[in-house]
Parts: structure tokens; sequence; C-alpha cells
């Protein structure tokens, strides 16, 4: 996750006497570059994770200071750094107040830290990080595509990672990532690595196959789901003008298995993607399918975790769509063909009487139609199908069909 504030405050609290003073919720944003900033013109120009460091000499100003935080803060970057000591005696109480409600870092560095050697110092280490980083993507992606060939990816992983351990994998989509050039990927990037607080080095972010990937490492479920969730609340608020589709998948054992969480991950992606071009609704909310959740849009976020997806967790691992094809559109296709010639709602009427596990009521309630209008369609659906929905497992058939169709 690349060098964080949190690895700069180890590294600098002796050395350069280095205060976290607020915002200390931020500890896990990651770092993309420094540099000395003492007006805000050129926070415009920002791509995200920078790391400001100002001598106060342009902020003086109570108001100019909260002026400055509330910028950055807007632009995505890491943090800052103030010089205390000439120019700012203090930090006001109103700056703090605000990085501890916003979760952005405000540290201090004494007047007689020779800010150039520091800044020289932290560079160094975010380059270095950023050569790690790249270094464990592709180890990542190997693990992915060629799970058996150990020897591609344990050497450069080892070091950083539980191998043992436990493995979710979280992937994001805009629905273009791989439409964008280079920079404007990466602007993105960094405005969502800034939005995952709480992983640092147990958890990677990282760019493959037009996802934006996240790997989590020996955390407990409960864990990814706090910082999963909090991270689609954070879009929400912060990118509300993009739609962005999140896929979270079980947790697995061992990093051979993170091939199996990647491909989970992609299941419960396209789920919410799905979500995404349609109402939000998915077919069956539990009984046979299992427990799937029945809403995943909230706002401009989809968010979808694959142990929460029931039947559909096999469904949308099936790769072959034209199998997933004849399995709705054959046992249905006497319900589409009457419909369309009758302008009727006979394969509406069906999806309700499976969702309802045949309760005349519930559907009748459902669909605002009179009982005896439900008995009157139900009784031609039978015959149109050819059976009598009473067998468990023809009923299977036709729910699956049904929900094939949601996909």
């Amino acid at each position: 996750m690349g060098f964080t504030i949190e690895d700069m405050l180890t590294v600098s609290q002796d050395r350069y006497k280095m205060k976290m003073v607020a915002g200390s919720s931020g500890w896990s944003n990651s770092i993309s570059w420094l540099l000395i900033l003492e007006e805000l013109t050129i926070i415009y120009n920002f791509s995200g994770k920078e790391l400001v460091i100002t001598t106060g000499l342009g902020f003086q100003a109570e108001s100019d200071l909260l002026e400055l935080a509330e910028e950055l803060h807007a632009h995505n970057a890491s943090g800052l750094v103030v010089n205390t000591g000439f120019y700012i005696k203090e930090i006001p109480e109103s700056v703090k107040k605000f990085c501890d409600d916003n979760g952005f870092p405000l540290l201090t560095v004494p007047w007689e830290v020779f800010l150039v050697d520091m800044i020289k110092d932290l560079s160094i280490r975010v380059f270095l990080q950023s050569s790690t980083d790249e270094q464990i993507s592709n180890a990542l992606i190997h693990a992915i595509e060629d799970p058996d060939a150990r020897d591609l990816y344990t050497r450069d992983l080892l070091p950083h990672f539980d191998l043992d351990g436990t493995f979710q994998v979280a992937l994001v989509s805009t629905g273009d990532l791989d439409k964008m050039d280079t920079v404007e990927r990466k602007r993105i990037a960094y405005r969502m690595q800034i939005y995952l607080t709480n992983l640092t080095h147990n958890g990677h972010f990282f760019y493959y196959a037009s996802y934006f990937v996240i790997v989590v490492n020996a955390m407990s479920p409960k864990e990814t789901v706090e910082i999963i969730d909090s991270f689609a609340d954070r879009i929400r608020v912060q990118m509300p003008e993009k739609k962005v589709y999140i896929g979270v998948s079980d947790q697995l054992t061992d990093i051979e298995n993170l091939h199996l969480a990647y491909k989970r991950a992609k299941a419960a992606v396209r789920m919410a993607e799905t979500a995404g071009e349609g109402t939000g609704d998915i077919f069956f909310g539990g009984g046979i399918s299992g427990g799937a959740v029945g809403r995943i849009f909230e706002g401009n976020v989809a968010l979808q975790y694959f142990d929460r997806m029931g039947l559909y967790r096999m469904l949308y691992l099936v790769e072959d769509r034209e199998l997933l094809r004849d399995l709705s559109d054959r046992p249905l296709a006497p319900l589409i063909e009457y419909d369309r010639g009758h302008n009727g709602e006979y394969l509406a009427t069906l999806e309700a009487f499976l969702r309802h596990d045949g309760s005349i009521k519930a559907m009748s309630e459902e669909m605002f139609v009179h009982r005896n209008t439900i008995l009157y369609r139900m009784a031609n659906i039978r015959k149109l199908l050819g059976c009598s929905l009473e067998d468990p497992q023809e009923r299977l058939i036709y729910m699956v069909a049904c929900m094939i169709r949601r996909m």
C-alpha cells in the first residue's frame, strides 16, 4: 500500500521530531510524493496522495491555514506537515478540529529541522516503496494467473505477507477503467487509496485486467467488511459523480488459493455491475437461493459480498454464457412467447409465485392483482409449462431460469 503516514511517522518522530497533532485516523494514507507549498494555486493540479509541507509563510492567519487544510483534503492529499516555530507558533484548534473530523493527517516538525534533508530522505523512501509495490503487484498477478508456479511469486511475497494465512480479494470497477489513459486511471487510483483507511502492510492495491484489485491478508472477515464498507461510504461522499462497482470474495487460506478468491470477487463485482445496469434489485432474497441480499446499489456505489450471494455464487462463476442462456431461455420460452403475443404478465407472475413459495395472498399484494386473477394466470402457466410446479425440483429449474434472466 505504499509508503504511508504511519511509515513516515515511525521514521521521523525521532529523527525529525515529527508529531501527529490531528487526523490520526488517516494514518494509513499512502504518499505519492512530497512538496513544499506556500500558496494554494498548485493544489488544483494535484493528482492525489501528495504530502504537503509548509513553513506557514503564506498561511499565517488561522483562516488561511484552515483553508489550506480544507483544499488539501478536497483534492485528496495524503496529509499536511507544518514547520512550526517561526511563521506559525501553534496549530489553531479550528484546524485541528477539521483534520480530526475528516481523518486528514496533520503533523508538525519544529523550525530547527532542516526541511531539505527531511524531504530528500522521505522522497527516497517513497520511491523505494513504490518500486517494492510494483514488485508485489507483479508477484500477486503471477499468483492469480499461474498459482501452481509458486517460484514465480512466493519469494517476492514472503517478506510482506503471511502466505499460509487467509486472503480476501476485492475488485473495484467504474465500468471504463480499461478505456482511460494511464494518467487518468492513476489519478482515480490515488483517490481511492486515500479512501481505503486502516489497510497498510496487511493489504495491497493495484490495477489488473480492467479492475482495481485490493488484496487483504491475515485479517478477520469482520475487519475486512469494516474496511470495505468504510471505503464504499467514502466513495459515495467524495466521488458522487462516478458509478463504482465493488465485489468482495469470501476468505480463503493460503496464497495458492488467491486465484480462487480473485474469481469469486469477479463474480461478486459482476453481480454489482448487473445491479447498476438495472434497478439494483436481486430476484431472490432468501429461501432456496441461500439468502442473497435484495438490493446492493446505494447512491453511486454497488457493493456485493460473495458470501451473501446465495445461489448466485454458482451462477456468476459460470463462464459459459451460452449455457446460462440455454438454462434460462429453454424452460421459460412458452411464457416469453405468450407474453410477447398477448402483452401479458405470465413471466412476472411465475417469478412472484416462486419468490413467495406459492402464496397467492403474497403474490396478490405484491402485484396489486386480485387473487382470482392470480389463480387464473397460474392455471394457464401450468398448462403452458406442462407441469404442476408442485415438485421442488421442478420449481428449482424455473427459479434458476428466472434468476439467470436477472443477471
